[in-house]
């Protein structure tokens, strides 16, 4: 299994939630100021967290952070070094049905609104699939930035899903439609970002490329080109 299973509707992590759009996507509270992490590590690497600017990520196959995803209170004790997080990274594949979509881009919001709850300074993660969650065409708000404060700070996570040119042209769409959008003041990049992209799109956000974890203990800056 290379998806997320999420058994069930964890009421609990947004019963004093707001939500945002038609889909009822739970709203994320903006930082009261911008914090950029030094150093990006994945879920399965928790115990490597040893710096408050670390950030925990969810750039993995699912099945790696599932028990998380699916009951994250039983992991407050875990996560309790942890300063800086950003939201799951709940696949999004352009060939899963746009329910499956929708509903991952619901628990990726859960997961955030909850872990701000216990004091996390979370980064939201914006994960796109096809046209239908970035743009407006089926829905009052592109899907996968309901919830994501405007004139703030996102992440995202490149690795793997740029190598294609279909690939390519829907990072594009998505960056355009991004930045049109939410115009973040500053975009947290974990894997490979060809300079390109900063060169046209550096003049509306600011860029903050972090190295995926293998590229980082391999000593690379920017991750696989």
């Amino acid at each position: 299994m290379k998806n997320l299973f999420y058994d069930g509707f964890n009421s609990k992590l947004i019963e004093t939630a707001f939500f945002d759009s038609l889909l009822e996507i739970p709203v994320l509270e903006a930082p009261k100021e911008i914090i950029i992490p030094k150093r990006a590590i994945p879920f399965s690497k928790l115990d490597q967290i040893t710096d408050p600017f670390d950030m925990l990520v969810f750039y993995e196959q699912d099945p790696k952070f599932r028990d998380f995803v699916s009951v994250p209170q039983n992991f407050d004790k875990s996560l309790s070094n942890v300063k800086i997080m950003s939201t799951p990274d709940c696949s999004l594949y352009r060939d899963m049905p746009l329910w499956e979509q929708l509903a991952n881009i619901g628990v990726s919001r859960s997961i955030g609104y909850y872990e701000q709850q216990q004091g996390k300074y979370v980064i939201p993660n914006v994960r796109w699939g096809d046209e239908r969650t970035y743009t407006n065409v089926h829905f009052d708000i592109p899907p996968t930035f309901a919830g994501i404060p405007k004139n703030s700070i996102v992440s995202i996570g490149t690795y793997g899903c740029c190598q294609k040119k279909e690939d390519k042209y829907h990072l594009s769409a998505f960056l355009d439609a991004m930045l049109d959008y939410l115009t973040p003041s500053d975009v947290v990049v974990y894997g490979s970002f060809n300079n390109k992209y900063i060169q046209q799109y550096g003049k509306y956000t600011n860029f903050h490329v972090l190295p995926d974890w293998i590229s980082y203990k391999r000593g690379d800056r920017y991750g696989d080109k």
